[in-house]
């Protein structure tokens, strides 16, 4: 039994009892309803010790359970290991929903509590629903975890800086403008803005606040009369930020004073908000001066990149494939003659190189390095503990990326350390097989991410093998490694792919206890052609970085797989031998990039 986590969980429990709940929610969440949060808010992470991105604790006064995607369903199983939690897999059919579980297990006259700060306000509603046909009441301000979380991390108060207009390519006063008109079409003439990524785009600052995300807590306040405030901790801020802030037309107000502020506007007065990614609280204090309108405005323009962002994101590539290239030798240099090498050496390596680079501030997530049976996990991040000792056999996934001040990257290889046998090379050929189709597309105007997915999982699927991660996941500038408001995954999202925006293009498979394969670039977005019958889009790869030659079965594929593969390969080999330094980065770079049937 972990000790710790059940001394928290019976803390939390006496909390329960104090308030009369049967139950509560504890989400994997902030008031901005974003994917990755500052230390502050780990609250679920705390609480049950599963330390992925995604994921909802519920705790009765005699259970406790926790939800999360198959992602995470390896790590959870680890990482809640003599904890008494369930693990729930979210999104198999056998799996009850959170209300259902609650709703099976609690009885007519009990009360549920969560944090209204932490859900928005579809999720609430749809809880209370539920709750209320069997009986079950909701209250929404229970929030006390600093009672028994005792050292828990203060707001950050990182200073913020301004992202130039250089690599942003677009003033904040001109975006400003641009949110506001949106507004304007929707009847509101206000927009409140809780995102942070939305923010930071919206008013091109960046901070560190989150790991591996250049963002700062904040809330953001827009109106056309001039009434442009933002919420943040004087701490964060500088005379020359403070002074940057005023030149873009925005005045700046305490964090903790959002709610006073919303509370006393006019009642005239129409806020656009985007209802899903605002916390249920800040919703009610609006009241009927809210205006939903779906993803923000901010989200929509941020995801397509003006010329400026492309320009730098090209150039960030090249230096991330150099790095990448000078990681791969040192890598297989080191397996190759002995040396021991971990896991956790082979993300320092990849730091090491990046951090060379021109424009680096920081990873863009942590690195995913799993060998052999941990490249299954599907976001596995080595730590001492389990980080395991490379061998010149089996495979080695690295999912990893950086931030650039001009760009944001993110690139997943699988390597043979050995050589593969006949099961890792089909497998290995038939995800690519499935990247190389979605690489290829072209696609009316209009088309959903869900409309692609297919072409990305036709290959495993004839061969009864599938993964149950998306296929890909928008990027931001020099913000979010994930971004939305487009994907590409199995469930619809009713958001078309746009020329200008960014995407991973990711396919995947996973044998637990054996290996993963996992083969990622980022594409981009662009015009194809018009016809008669309408206007067609299609991707441009991005990432420059060869896939490992050896693992490729050419007698699966079709003459124009192995033609897109060595097209891609004499690309890299076009823009990065130019960047490299020495003969011996030349010679690798040629070698991994010859044609496939050389």
């Amino acid at each position: 039994m972990n000790t710790q986590i059940s001394e928290r969980l019976a803390s939390f429990r006496r909390l329960l009892d104090e308030r009369g709940l049967a139950a509560a929610i504890v989400p994997q969440a902030d008031p901005h309803q974003g994917e990755y949060l500052a230390p502050h808010w780990h609250v679920r992470r705390w609480l049950s010790g599963f330390t992925g991105s995604a994921g909802d604790l519920v705790v009765t006064k005699t259970d406790a359970a926790l939800w999360t995607d198959s992602r995470y369903f390896l790590q959870a199983t680890e990482q809640l290991d003599g904890t008494g939690i369930k693990l729930m897999k979210d999104g198999l059919a056998d799996t009850p929903a959170i209300a259902e579980w609650l709703c099976a297990n609690l009885v007519k006259g009990d009360t549920v509590g969560l944090d209204g700060m932490l859900f928005n306000a579809a999720g609430v509603e749809a809880l209370r629903l539920e709750f209320a046909a069997k009986g079950i009441g909701l209250v929404t301000d229970f929030d006390v975890i600093d009672r028994i979380w005792e050292d828990r991390p203060a707001l950050p108060d990182g200073k913020i800086f301004v992202h130039d207009i250089a690599y942003a390519g677009k003033s904040a006063a001109d975006k400003i403008a641009e949110v506001l008109a949106e507004a304007a079409t929707r009847g509101a003439n206000a927009a409140f803005v809780a995102m942070l990524d939305d923010i930071a785009w919206t008013l091109n600052i960046r901070c560190n606040d989150v790991r591996h995300t250049p963002v700062a807590t904040s809330f953001l306040y827009l109106s056309a009369d001039g009434g442009n405030v933002l919420f943040i901790d004087p701490a964060k801020l500088t005379p020359e930020t403070e002074a940057y802030l005023a030149s873009q037309g925005v005045a700046t107000r305490p964090y903790d004073s959002v709610k006073q502020y919303l509370a006393a506007l006019p009642e005239g007065e129409k806020v656009r908000v985007d209802a899903a990614h605002t916390a249920m609280q800040l919703l009610d204090i609006l009241g009927h001066r809210a205006v939903d309108g779906g993803a923000s405005a901010s989200a929509r323009l941020k995801s397509v990149k003006n010329d400026t962002q492309l320009a730098g994101v090209r150039n960030a590539m090249v230096r991330d494939g150099v790095a990448m290239v000078r990681s791969l030798m040192e890598i297989t240099g080191r397996v190759a003659d002995g040396t021991p090498t971990t896991e956790l050496d082979v993300a320092a390596i990849l730091r090491k190189y990046r951090g060379q680079g021109d424009y680096y501030f920081d990873e863009s997530f942590g690195t995913i390095c799993g060998y052999g049976p941990h490249g299954a996990i599907v976001h596995y991040e080595a730590n001492e503990e389990s980080s395991s000792t490379l061998r010149p056999e089996g495979l080695l996934l690295i999912d990893s990326g950086a931030q650039y001040f001009d760009g944001t990257t993110d690139i997943t290889r699988t390597i043979a350390l050995g050589e593969p046998t006949a099961e890792e090379r089909t497998d290995f050929t038939l995800v690519m097989k499935g990247h190389i189709a979605l690489a290829r597309a072209i696609f009316p105007v209009g088309t959903r991410g869900a409309q692609l997915d297919a072409l990305a999982r036709q290959f495993l699927w004839q061969h009864g093998l599938s993964y149950l991660h998306g296929t890909g996941h928008g990027v931001g500038h020099f913000l979010s490694v994930h971004e939305g408001p487009h994907s590409i995954r199995l469930n619809y999202v009713d958001m078309p792919l746009l020329p200008g925006s960014i995407t991973s293009n990711e396919p995947g498979l996973y044998r637990e206890n054996m290996h993963g394969i996992r083969c990622e670039n980022l594409v981009l977005c662009h015009e194809a052609m018009k016809t008669e019958f309408g206007e067609f889009l299609s991707f441009e790869t991005l990432t420059l970085c060869p896939f490992d030659r050896s693992l490729f079965d050419t007698a699966m594929m079709t003459a124009d797989e192995i033609a897109w593969v060595d097209t891609y390969h004499a690309t890299v080999r076009e823009r990065l031998l130019p960047a490299l330094a020495t003969d011996a980065e030349r010679q690798w770079l040629v070698a991994a990039t010859e044609p496939l049937k050389a």
